[in-house]
């Protein structure tokens, strides 16, 4: 059996995740007070009739702070368990959860305790504070829409069932900001910019000109060169610790051009060695 916890902050997409897994036949169940989860792992995973193999829980700041803050010693025994567990924690900018509150009408959870709108996002994230700190995997969605996300979640977690690990390489452009759900973080800035070619700047990292440009560059199959061998040389090592999910983020100036295209070049190499691979052109979306 496996069991997935999908916790986050209000507004990031836990919905949403949980109905992508739902469609994709886990049996979901949303707001599920923390405290009650031992004793609802415990029912399901003894069921007789039609057993469950796929399970995902919605966990958020609504559940008791008590339980919040003893959230490790809560799924300490269900992680010492035969079932495969993993924790999804989704996130998002201040200014972006607060736009999505203001164009959906709705109002976040801890708003009826009187605080404002920003204050209860800061005081839900420091609630959700122990349930980051294990999660397995960060989703940032800031810029990211609904498509884009239910993509994310079947691409890196319902594909990921039976796979060792899952690796996901993120171009993305460092003026738009760092994003926030990397393992690693790969700088590209250095390498030659096609943006100073004037027929090469309003293409992409994905345009064979472009690719045929950077693969001329000595300083590019050098970059190339290096990160393929760290991210082979420390895949392994993240394996033996049971991590499921790797996300590396390759960034140059706009997210148009270099980081493009390394990343997808190392999802191409990195597909013949690793069974779930995949790319996000963070910009490009």
């Amino acid at each position: 059996m496996k069991l997935v916890i999908v916790s986050g902050l209000s507004g990031s997409g836990k919905t949403v995740a949980l109905h992508t897994l739902e469609d994709e036949d886990y049996y979901c169940v949303d707001n599920l007070p923390l405290g009650l989860l031992p004793d609802f792992v415990e029912r399901v995973s003894n069921r007789t009739l039609q057993p469950y193999t796929n399970i995902a829980v919605g966990i958020d700041a609504r559940s008791e702070a008590n339980d919040l803050r003893n959230f490790n010693n809560i799924i300490k025994p269900l992680r010492e368990r035969d079932i495969e567990f993993e924790i999804i924690y989704l996130q998002a900018e201040l200014n972006t959860l607060i736009k999505r509150f203001s164009d959906t009408r709705r109002k976040h959870p801890l708003t009826t305790k009187g605080l404002p709108l920003s204050e209860a996002i800061e005081v839900e994230r420091v609630l959700l504070s122990t349930v980051s700190s294990e999660a397995d995997l960060f989703i940032d969605t800031t810029y990211t829409n609904i498509h884009q996300l239910r993509d994310q979640i079947k691409k890196q977690i319902v594909k990921n069932n039976g796979a060792k690990l899952s690796l996901l390489f993120q171009s993305f452009g460092f003026k738009h900001g760092t994003p926030t759900d990397s393992d690693f973080v790969f700088d590209v800035r250095c390498l030659p910019n096609p943006h100073w070619e004037s027929n090469l700047r309003p293409l992409t990292g994905l345009d064979k000109e472009v690719a045929s440009f950077l693969q001329s560059q000595d300083e590019v199959q050098d970059m190339l060169k290096h990160i393929r061998q760290f991210m082979q040389d420390w895949i392994p090592k993240f394996e033996k610790q049971n991590r499921h999910y790797l996300t590396v983020s390759i960034g140059c100036t706009g997210g148009q051009h270099r980081s493009v295209f390394i990343a997808q070049q190392l999802c191409d190499d990195f597909n013949e060695l690793i069974d779930n691979v995949s790319v996000r052109h963070r910009e490009m979306q």
